[in-house]
């Protein structure tokens, strides 16, 4: 059982492989319905449920992968108020029949009053599954980013606490799993005592605030400040029961000052169970080596035996409906009549599909029978006796939907005249729209024609003789007229006709008052003025004699969106900038402030300064 929150997810397949564990929970997702791949959705001997945000676009996100051959629930269910409806439905989970609900609903007076159950369940932040064994609680809390989200973050706090401890209540054990975004104590968290230092705070007064507080509350052995208004702890810290005094735990680090590989972070991604299962666990711990995202895997490990009502059974039988598996040994194959109407393969998108791998290798559950060569069909009495749903494997569908799907597929045949010879078809004449010589819309042909030449000026000489020269006075027909038809007549008696600009090309076309005068570029100055304004700018050096990181201000202020530089060595154990240390320097410099050439000391800020 292991819980993450992964940034590039890559081929789920060998992620599993790699992480070696039965669930998987993922927060954080940052996907919608619609950016599903195959790759996320058809994993072959897995199944998937997810809870994605209805609204908002690459934001929150929570997904649990359950293995074919050791696991499969028996419900399932998004959200945690029980507002939200399964697919293909319109009667909301708490209201299903009992027999079809997981229960423990928060009631009106648990949950904050001024926000609606609707607007909690709306941004993807919970999957729920039973299973004989206990209930799991797949969950990503908001974080805590400003004031303006502090009123939706204790309302979801709160509300997934009503939830667990109702669920307790129904004599039903409990596993909560995920990113709740909260520190315990001091101890979970590098920059507690710079933050007491800062806010002039006690550690009292640190574990006073509402969100730690509720969890405190919830917890066995939490340090809660003040009255308990929630009730009695319910829930164990696994990680934290094997390892009570180990320092420096830390789940979640800053990315952006680069704090993990000084392990300057905090733990807020946790495995808890409620005190009737405490003792299934055989080991928990975190995967702090295991990169790929701002967070590390926290898993936890079952006992393959475990003790219920005063005798010892296989974890297996109480992992999987019943009669599954019987003394650890599978009586009952898993096929697609067990998926659970919120599984992601019965997305219309993914039902009745398999992943391009299936095609060409055999299924892994299948091949482990006693008659692995058996057809798929064959396998459909054990299947409909053991009552896993009533919808249709893909194991039995694969032989005939593929066969008809060819079938389908072949091209029909035109059915040819007796003749041999194929009839002409009849169309309709249609008259051709002659084009309007001055329509308003251009034609396609015009967009082709080369453009209209402009008007050449008139030239005095036509008025006044012959082309190769000759007196200046008045022609011989001309009738001493100087307007438009004097000149017509003039040209026409002396024999010659008005020169055609498209038979003399050239400037000639163009006054000397228009004319430019021809600029000549030097192709060497030229390149240099691009080599300059397109060159990778050099960035300045920290203390180390390294080059600096570029980074730009998100932080609201008169500086936000001012890039900057700063040492690019990872934060220090003390979650300070070191100086002659081989952690963080102090270098700081404005990006504006730094030309390439200058001297990065003359423009360095104090250390540990940030921009505001």
């Amino acid at each position: 059982m292991a819980s993450g929150s992964p940034e590039h997810p890559g081929p789920f397949q060998a992620m599993f492989e790699l992480l070696e564990a039965d669930i998987v929970v993922f927060q954080e997702c940052k996907i919608q319905r619609k950016d599903l791949k195959d790759d996320m959705v058809l994993v072959p001997g897995w199944d998937v449920h997810f809870s994605l945000p209805k609204h908002k676009k690459g934001y929150s996100g929570v997904a649990i992968y359950t293995k074919n051959a050791t696991c499969c629930p028996i419900r399932a269910e998004e959200g945690v108020t029980g507002v939200l409806c399964p697919p293909n439905s319109t009667t909301p989970y708490r209201d299903l029949p009992p027999e079809e609900q997981i229960g423990g609903y928060p009631r009106p007076q648990q949950l904050e009053s001024s926000l609606d159950e609707a607007t909690l369940d709306s941004e993807g932040r919970c999957v729920v599954l039973e299973f004989p064994a206990f209930v799991l609680i797949g969950t990503y809390s908001p974080a805590n980013r400003d004031e303006t989200r502090d009123q939706f973050r204790l309302a979801y706090l709160r509300a997934l606490d009503a939830r667990v401890r109702n669920l307790v209540r129904a004599e039903k054990n409990v596993i909560l799993l995920g990113d709740l975004n909260v520190t315990r104590n001091e101890m979970d968290y590098a920059g507690a005592a710079d933050q007491l230092r800062k806010n002039n705070m006690t550690v009292e007064d640190l574990l006073a605030t509402p969100a730690r507080k509720l969890l405190n509350q919830l917890v066995f052995g939490g340090r809660a400040v003040g009255e308990g208004d929630q009730g009695q702890p319910a829930l164990w810290d696994v990680t934290r029961l094997h390892h009570p005094d180990r320092l420096g735990m830390y789940t979640c680090w800053d990315t952006k000052t680069n704090a993990r590989p000084g392990n300057f972070g905090s733990r807020i991604d946790y495995i808890l169970c409620s005190d009737g299962i405490k003792d299934y666990f055989a080991f928990s711990n975190i995967q702090e080596g295991l990169l790929g995202s701002d967070h590390c895997p926290v898993f936890a490990t079952l006992k393959e035996k475990v003790a219920r009502n005063g005798k010892l059974v296989d974890i297996k039988d109480m992992m999987n409906p019943a009669g599954m598996f019987e003394n650890g040994e599978r009586k009952r194959e898993w096929t697609a009549k067990c998926l659970l109407p919120l599984s992601g393969k019965l997305i219309p998108e993914f039902d009745r599909r398999r992943n391009i791998k299936d095609m060409f290798t055999r299924n892994a559950n299948v091949s482990n029978g006693p008659k692995a060569a058996a057809s798929a069909q064959k396998l459909e009495p054990a299947v409909g006796k053991a009552g896993c749903g009533e919808r249709v494997s893909l194991l039995e569908a694969s032989s005939e939907s593929m066969a008809r799907a060819k079938v389908a597929a072949m091209p029909k045949r035109r059915v040819e005249s007796p003749g041999g010879a194929r009839p002409a078809k009849k169309t309709k004449q249609t008259p051709t729209p002659t084009p309007t010589p001055h329509s308003g819309q251009p034609t396609i042909a015009s967009f082709f024609r080369p453009k209209a030449t402009a008007e050449v000026p008139k030239l005095p000489s036509l008025n006044t003789g012959p082309l190769d020269g000759g007196g200046e006075g008045e022609d011989a027909g001309g009738g001493g007229g100087g307007g438009g038809d004097g000149q017509t007549t003039s040209t026409a008696a002396t024999g010659f006709q008005r020169p055609s600009p498209s038979r003399y090309p050239g400037p000639s076309t163009q006054s000397p008052s228009t004319a430019r005068p021809n600029k000549i570029v030097d192709p060497i100055v030229s390149k240099d003025s691009w080599s300059k304004l397109l060159a990778k700018r050099v960035p300045p050096k920290c203390e180390h004699g390294e080059p600096c990181v570029s980074l730009v201000t998100k932080k609201a202020g008169p500086n936000k969106g001012r890039s900057f530089y700063m040492c690019a060595r990872p934060l220090g154990p003390s979650g300070q900038k070191e100086s002659e240390t081989e952690w963080k320097c102090g270098t700081f410099i404005w990006s504006s402030d730094w030309t390439t050439g200058s001297e990065s000391a003359a423009s360095r800020a104090a250390p540990g300064s940030l921009p505001s």
